[in-house]
């Protein structure tokens, strides 16, 4: 029995100091990013309506996983790519451990595999011109950190491991 609390606090300080790290990290990523691009990021004027992005990285049934971002004062405008900024309007870049994969048109993405270990999945808002979408100096975005197991090869429904979610 005391073998078992042992191991359960230990499981839980590990949890508490990942999900403190964690944290951590979104912060530095939102840096790194906009640092990244410099000239790359586009700061909303004191009163503008300030959109929000969450994400939540959930292990897809049959393969990979699936990205939903849920954004407020924010829509997804594929038709208006390249062209100038508009107020509340734009896509996603996603990137992965800080990588930038792609950009995002929507609210759900799938993303067939993620490198086993720790992984980030970052999102970042984008104004139709690509600039990242900022606040004060804060850039808008949101990430994750998964611990993503290792898959067997041709094993479609192996367990993909906890989340760790970052604020």
């Amino acid at each position: 029995m005391a073998d078992r609390l042992i191991a359960f606090a230990s499981l839980a300080a590990l949890t508490a100091l990942t999900v403190l790290a964690v944290d951590a990290r979104a912060q530095e990523l939102a840096t790194e990013v906009g640092a990244q691009k410099p000239g790359r990021v586009l700061a909303l004027p004191d009163d503008a309506t300030v959109p929000t992005v969450d994400i939540e990285v959930l292990a897809d049934p049959a393969d990979g996983w699936n990205l939903h971002i849920r954004t407020t004062n924010f829509r997804f405008t594929p038709e208006n790519v390249g062209s100038p900024p508009r107020d509340g309007e734009g896509h996603a870049h996603l990137y992965i451990n800080g990588e930038k994969v792609t950009r995002v048109y929507g609210p759900w993405f799938h993303i067939i595999t993620l490198p086993s270990g720790p992984c980030e999945v970052a999102v970042t808002l984008n104004a139709n011109n690509h600039k990242i979408l900022a606040t004060g100096d804060k850039i808008i975005s949101d990430s994750e950190v998964l611990l993503v197991r290792d898959q067997a090869i041709g094993d479609a429904h192996s367990d993909h491991g906890p989340d760790l979610q970052a604020e």
